[in-house]
């Protein structure tokens, strides 16, 4: 029997393929905040006055968002059920209703109790009795949640989550920053989750892989390029367990309580907003192949996906440039 939970350093396994710039002033940091290492790079004279204010905006948010500080502002709504948010906290829950509706209830802040339940936040994972997921499962439902004018109410017990949109905050957030300090071009990688400013000094795109989930971390499955947009990518192989023989993904379904099956080994999202990539990598994944493609069809919102499907076909939507890959691909069409 093995247990623990084991995740990559990247837990969104994404890097940038530079290839060769013109020389330009380039400026980097790496720190370590929302439990993972954290890089950003930027070029241009505001540089370090950027990346000073970019470190300082993370670290707030973090103060404000993690559930292992008892002292943040989501530690104190959990423990109170409720009260007056800050204005970031406050985005983030009306952004996550949002996702709740329109993805069926896939995507649930509420996840928190059962991700303790799990171990996956204090990393001591186990399988749990049914009867202790049973039990459970009530809490696990944002439907519940009432927010209005500013004010959170939390049904009892229930406790929220923002891990699986924070860093798609976090990283939007400093694309702001970003344009207020003179920056030319910057790209932000927090923990696996990638956002890009502007294009490559000497003007063309950036380029980012997609990790092969099959292969050592940093072996891209896929290449494509991208500009001004946030990647995200969502898998079960990120993060994980083993227990007699047998692995548990991190990404629990909020409708069993158990890690969600599916017939995706992982899903990217494209998107000029990394709150919106952030959530629907996770969401998609989840739903599959078969309810992924009519939901980007259909939602009314602009962003492109890479599915990779379990047997190693890549599902691919037609906003995607510059793809390379020796996996088989379909295109996907608005109009099919």
């Amino acid at each position: 029997m093995k247990r623990g939970c084991i995740g990559t350093l990247c837990l969104l396994s994404l890097w940038l393929l530079t290839g060769c710039v013109r020389q330009e002033t380039v400026h980097s940091r790496q720190i370590f905040a929302m439990d993972t290492i954290m890089e950003f790079t930027v070029w241009g004279p505001g540089g370090e006055a950027a990346l000073d204010k970019a470190e300082e905006e993370i670290h707030r948010l973090d103060d404000l968002l993690s559930t292992g500080n008892p002292d943040s502002e989501v530690s104190r709504l959990n423990r109170e059920g409720g009260g007056t948010v800050s204005e970031d906290v406050g985005r983030l829950i009306s952004a996550s209703l949002d996702a709740y509706h329109s993805t069926g209830g896939i995507f649930d802040f509420t996840i928190y109790p059962l991700m303790e339940l799990w171990g996956f936040p204090a990393r001591n994972c186990r399988v749990p009795e049914e009867k202790e997921i049973a039990d459970i499962l009530p809490l696990i439902d944002a439907s519940l949640v009432q927010f209005s004018g500013g004010v959170l109410t939390l049904a009892e017990d229930q406790q929220m989550d923002f891990g699986g949109i924070a860093k798609g905050y976090a990283s939007s957030r400093l694309m702001e920053i970003f344009q207020t300090c003179g920056v030319t071009a910057g790209m932000v990688s927090l923990g696996g989750n990638v956002q890009t400013f502007g294009v490559k000094p000497g003007g063309s795109p950036w380029r980012i892989g997609i990790q092969d989930p099959n292969a050592p971390r940093g072996t891209p499955l896929a290449v494509f390029e991208t500009a001004d947009r946030a990647v995200v990518t969502s898998g079960g192989y990120e993060r994980y367990f083993e227990e007699n023989g047998r692995t548990y993904s991190h990404i629990l379904s909020p409708s069993t309580g158990y890690p969600v099956e599916t017939d995706l080994a992982s899903a990217t999202v494209i998107s000029a907003d990394g709150v919106l990539a952030d959530i629907l990598s996770t969401a998609l994944y989840s739903m599959g192949l078969e309810a992924a493609i009519p939901y980007w069809r259909d939602a009314g919102v602009d962003f492109d996906m890479v599915l990779l499907t379990s047997s190693g076909t890549l599902y691919v939507t037609e906003g995607v440039g510059g793809l390379q890959t020796d996996s088989p691909v379909t295109t996907l069409y608005r109009e099919p």
